[in-house]
């Protein structure tokens, strides 16, 4: 039985292919791309010949049960996207799902990630991050999907297209708010990179003022919601919370609060562990 490997690519600078990358790709029996065009000016660049098989968001599934057949006939075979890796964002889940539920091996050879890119030159120190991919194109369906989003209290990712980018940041500035800081992460490891911060209320003007600006793929990070100051929680959530710890462990105080009360879970174990550290 033959091994898939998901091979991470350059999103940009062909010089961030890693060494193991290169192995892999030289020793696969065939290479599963989402645009066969364009891979082979990836392996042309490296001097790699191998067959080719389209795998792309409209064929996936077809293609899925080919490359397994292939893989149980064993063959090994890469798969790649046209930046990054498959399957953030990209054709990719599919095919890995199927094949591993086959009882094929998968292989991860890690690379380039435009999100974690942008984040490890974004500056951003928050708790965590929420990566949602792209937004939905429609207005409509973008503003819902924000609503849902709008409260975690985590730094936001997405990626955006440049004919959209305009429309997603009016989006996101009614919906998240103004006074939230985003971080513009467009073009990555390519010629023209920009990686740039501001406030919502500022970032359509920013945009505008330069069309170059809205070329190219974006990585956008937006602030994390504020997580709510103590005397923000309600009386009663409170005078619960502080009936709970009185008589139980806190964790199991807060568990419980959080269901009488619906306030957040982690607002609440916030001002618990407040009200612990004033009490010693």
């Amino acid at each position: 039985m033959g091994i898939l490997y998901v091979v991470a690519t350059p999103i940009g600078n062909l010089q961030d292919i890693t060494l193991r990358a290169l192995d892999t790709l030289k020793a696969v029996d065939a290479i599963a791309a989402e645009d066969t065009r364009h891979t082979s000016g990836l392996l042309s660049h490296f001097g790699i010949s191998k067959k080719l098989i389209a795998v792309h968001e409209h064929n996936e599934h077809q293609s899925a049960e080919r490359l397994l057949l292939q893989l149980n006939a064993g063959d090994s075979i890469a798969l790649v996207t046209d930046a990054g890796t498959p399957g953030i964002s990209d054709p990719g889940a599919v095919v890995v799902d199927l094949v591993r539920k086959a009882g094929v091996k998968v292989v991860p050879v890690p690379g380039v990630s435009a999100v974690i890119t942008a984040l490890s030159a974004s500056g951003i120190a928050q708790n965590g991050f929420l990566f949602h991919g792209f937004l939905p194109a429609s207005g409509a369906a973008r503003r819902k999907a924000l609503e849902a989003l709008k409260s975690q209290e985590v730094t936001l990712v997405f990626y955006e297209a440049p004919h959209r980018i305009v429309d997603s940041i009016v989006d996101l500035c009614a919906v998240l708010g103004a006074e939230r800081r985003i971080t513009f992460a467009r073009e990555l490891t390519k010629t023209f990179e920009t990686i740039h911060s501001c406030s919502l209320a500022e970032a359509q003007l920013w945009l505008e003022a330069d069309a170059n600006q809205q070329r190219g793929e974006f990585v956008l990070l937006v602030e994390a919601a504020t997580v709510k100051d103590a005397e923000e929680i309600p009386e009663d959530a409170v005078r619960v919370l502080k009936l709970l710890l009185a008589e139980l462990p806190l964790k199991q105080a807060v568990k419980l609060a959080t269901e009488i009360t619906h306030e957040k879970k982690n607002v609440l174990y916030e001002f618990a562990l407040q009200l612990k550290q004033q009490a010693e």
